[in-house]
C-alpha cells in the first residue's frame, strides 16, 4: 500500500515538473497585448524581411552598430550606443530609455539610400508615442550628402517598431516585404521627408 501511495505521488510530482519546464519553452517573447511574439529580437524580424527580398531588389548593406558592423546583412545595435542611435537611425534621446533591443541595415553606399532600424520596446512602453517622437526626429533632420525621400514606421505585432527612411522606390519595396514577411505587421506611418 504504501509503494503505490509513493509511485502515485512520484508520478504527479514528475508530471509537475514536466508541465512546469515545459511552460518556459519555446523562446516567444509577450507583445505588449499579451499575445507571444514571434521574433526573438529585432535582427530576427529584420532578417525575416530580408528574406523576402527578390535577388534584384537586394542592394548592398551593412548592419548593427559602426564597432560591431556586419557586411551584406542586417546586425544587432547596441543600445548603449545613445548617439549613435540618435545621429546614424534617428531614434530621439527621450525615446532611448524604451528600447530593450534593436537590430540595424543600412545602405552601404548612403545612409540617406535605405536606413532602417527595428526596435523591442520594454513592456509599457507608449508605441505610439514612441512612433511619433522618431517621425518628428528624422522629419526634423538637417540632411547631409542627399536627403530621403519617404520615412515609414511600421508596428510588428505590438512589441516591434521598425523605424525606416530613404530613397522612394527602394522604401516601397522594404515597405512591402515587411508587410508580407512579418505576421501583424502594420504601417503606423508614412510620410514624405521635406
Amino acid at each position: 500500500m504504501v509503494i503505490k501511495m509513493m509511485k502515485k505521488t512520484v508520478m504527479f510530482i514528475m508530471t509537475a515538473v514536466m508541465v512546469f519546464s515545459l511552460s518556459g519553452c519555446g523562446g516567444k517573447e509577450e507583445n505588449q497585448g499579451g499575445k507571444e511574439s514571434l521574433y526573438a529580437d529585432g535582427l530576427a524580424v529584420l532578417n525575416q524581411v530580408v528574406k523576402a527580398y527578390s535577388e534584384d531588389e537586394l542592394f548592398a548593406m551593412y548592419g548593427g552598430d559602426q564597432e560591431n558592423a556586419v557586411m551584406d546583412a542586417p546586425g544587432k545595435f547596441d543600445i548603449s550606443k545613445t548617439e549613435e542611435l540618435e545621429n546614424v537611425l534617428g531614434i530621439p534621446a527621450d525615446q532611448i530609455s524604451n528600447i530593450e533591443d534593436a537590430a540595424s541595415m543600412v545602405h552601404m553606399m548612403n545612409a540617406n539610400t535605405f536606413t532602417g532600424g527595428v526596435y523591442r520596446l520594454k513592456e509599457g512602453a507608449d508605441m505610439d508615442a514612441f512612433a511619433d517622437s522618431a517621425a518628428d526626429c528624422i522629419l526634423a533632420k538637417q540632411w547631409i550628402c542627399g536627403q530621403p525621400d519617404t520615412l515609414v514606421i511600421i508596428n510588428v505585432d505590438g512589441r516591434y517598431v521598425i523605424v525606416a527612411y530613404g530613397e522612394a522606390e527602394i522604401m516601397e519595396i522594404f515597405k512591402n516585404n515587411a508587410l508580407k514577411a512579418l505576421d501583424g505587421a502594420q504601417v503606423m506611418t508614412e510620410a514624405p521627408v521635406a
